[in-house]
């Protein structure tokens, strides 16, 4: 039975994330105090206590939910040693996550690489301000010929039925009305600070490019599941070029699920807060089995699960 590990992105932040995690495991608590030394200040307070607003921030949000994975990860292995992934796939910044994961680098550069992407977005947010919209109840392509027409860009697809847009914010009531007109069930706006997966971020994207030519990548342990082109990928080279492209290009989440069934893989393990991809699952196929690992309950069911005692 093959198996993946799933890693959350930005959207997934909870106040209180990873803290049952702290308190009841000396891995995890050693994840979230290396976060606080190699960042300089205490992410761990911020995931722990808020406030909320200041957690969702970009730059704070991204190393926020990298650390709270990775603490996850690092707990999940304790309890069961035994579970070892056959490929592992990211939503957007769970890239990163899953980086960790296939041993291609080390929490801490992945924990300065995501922090800076997350300021570079930040300031591209600041100078081209836009927003990212959930458009429920059209076929892609209907909203992708709305989207450019409004002056926006498809930014996500996700899961069947669901597309993400993003456009600057002042053209943001102008597609909502546009896709309600032609039939979508819902517009939801994410709790994002910024228009990300498109051209307003060509200069976080430029940016990001130095900062991960610094850094070593090794060959993936396991095959990752690439946002950018939804194929499996060991070669760093290539990891690298795809981490670059992700920042202002098209996240094929739905595809990178579909290329894992068809692939044979029928357990899915969400590490990381909070369960969005379980829920994107559901949509894309709803035989899949998709098990929680993000707090310490999850961790004891999984053991529970196994057969084994803690």
């Amino acid at each position: 039975m093959k198996k993946a590990f799933l890693f959350p992105g930005q959207g997934a932040q909870l106040v209180g994330m990873g803290l049952d995690l702290y308190q009841n495991s000396n891995v995890g608590r050693a994840v979230f105090d290396e976060a606080d030394q190699v960042l300089g200040f205490p992410l761990s307070q911020l995931c722990f206590e808020g406030p909320f607003e200041e957690l969702t921030k970009t730059e704070n949000c991204q190393p926020a939910i990298l650390t709270a994975s990775v603490a996850a990860l690092a707990v999940m292995q304790t309890f069961r040693p035994d579970l070892k992934p056959d490929y592992v796939a990211g939503l957007s910044l769970g890239e990163y996550s899953a980086l960790v994961a296939a041993h291609v680098i080390v929490f801490a550069e992945a924990l300065r690489l995501v922090r800076r992407r997350g300021e570079l977005m930040e300031e591209a947010s600041g100078k081209n301000p836009g927003v990212m919209l959930c458009v429920l109840g059209l076929e892609k392509d209907v909203v992708a010929q709305i989207s450019r027409s409004a002056g926006g860009e498809v930014a996500n697809l996700n899961s069947p039925g669901q597309v993400i847009v993003s456009v600057a914010k002042q053209r943001a009531q102008l597609l909502t009305d546009a896709v309600m007109v032609q039939g979508a069930k819902r517009v939801i706006p994410l709790d994002v600070s910024g228009a990300f997966h498109c051209s307003l971020m060509n200069g976080a994207r430029d940016g990001l490019t130095p900062e991960i030519e610094k850094i070593s990548f090794k060959p993936a342990d396991v095959p990752l599941v690439s946002n950018v082109d939804a194929k499996e990928q060991r070669d760093p080279v290539i990891i690298k070029v795809n981490l670059v492209n992700q920042v202002n290009s098209t996240t094929y989440w739905e595809a990178s699920m579909r290329y894992l069934l068809e692939r044979g893989v029928s357990e899915f393990y969400e590490v990381g807060p909070g369960s969005v991809l379980k829920g994107l699952m559901r949509k894309i196929d709803s035989g899949a089995k998709v098990v929680s690992a993000g707090t310490w309950e999850d961790m004891k069911a999984l053991v529970s699960e196994s057969g084994e005692t803690a």
